[in-house]
């Protein structure tokens, strides 16, 4: 029997190359993600690896579009054992009391709470068939602070305290939680936030060591590594992926 991920957010960036990756696994995929034809072209790509995928239209901040995501995968592959909990979105870019009240909402509707959401319901399948492992998507900003990002970088240390929460309440039942903290990463999440914000991305790329931003195939590389790991002693750490970023903050 294959093993089954969920992947949120997986119909671009972080979630399709994570999806893609462990499609070469020869792990079955649910794609879940607010866009109908990014979502399809990932359930294309997992396939042909020669894997079963599936897309499932969900808009994360909805609690009952969650419990959909989580019902379909059970109805379609009877369990889960992999959660890679990765939508997100970043914000415009303005500083905090520049920030209008609707945007500080959508952040967290979709960054915090979606993610809150996704535990909940899937976690609560993976304990019934004796545990899983979870990867939830932070940020630099969730291990740092940053200007321009204040309710992005909020939510994102909200799932750092989650994955180490998580863990001290559920590792006895068999559930691993890990988080990752990309830096900046070429996804078109982070393009479009550049795009609007050109001064961020010079700076940004001036303070990484490595002086180049990461690609998501790099970053897709640690989170197959994190859900497959047969290190099962890994659990609760937050990885910074991010070429030394906040290593000089």
């Amino acid at each position: 029997m294959s093993k089954v991920a969920v992947i949120t957010g997986a119909g671009s960036g972080l979630g399709q190359a994570t999806a893609v990756r462990l499609a070469k696994e020869g792990v079955s995929i649910v794609v879940v993600d607010v866009n109908e034809k990014g979502g399809n072209e990932t359930v294309e790509l997992a396939k042909q690896s020669g894997v079963d995928s599936i897309f499932v239209k969900a808009d994360v901040s909805r609690p009952d579009e969650v419990k959909n995501y989580v019902d379909q995968a059970v109805d379609k592959f009877g369990h889960i054992d992999y959660f890679f909990n990765n939508a997100g979105i970043s914000g415009s870019g303005k500083f905090y009391l520049d920030t209008n009240i609707e945007e500080i909402e959508k952040i967290v509707g979709i960054n915090l709470l979606g993610a809150l959401y996704g535990v909940h319901y899937v976690a609560e399948v993976m304990l019934k068939n004796g545990g899983g492992s979870i990867v939830n998507t932070a940020s630099s900003a969730g291990v740092i602070g940053q200007d321009s990002v204040v309710t992005y970088s909020a939510t994102k240390h909200g799932i750092v305290g989650m994955t180490k929460s998580l863990v001290a309440e559920y590792a006895k039942d068999g559930l691993r939680v890990n988080a990752i903290a990309p830096g900046p990463t070429e996804t078109p999440m982070v393009k479009k936030f550049y795009d609007d914000n050109p001064a961020m991305k010079e700076n940004a790329v001036g303070g990484i060591p490595q002086k180049r931003l990461g690609t998501a195939e790099e970053v897709a590389e640690l989170v197959t590594f994190l859900l497959t790991s047969p290190a099962q002693y890994i659990n609760g750490e937050v990885i910074r992926i991010d070429g030394g970023f906040t290593n000089t903050k």
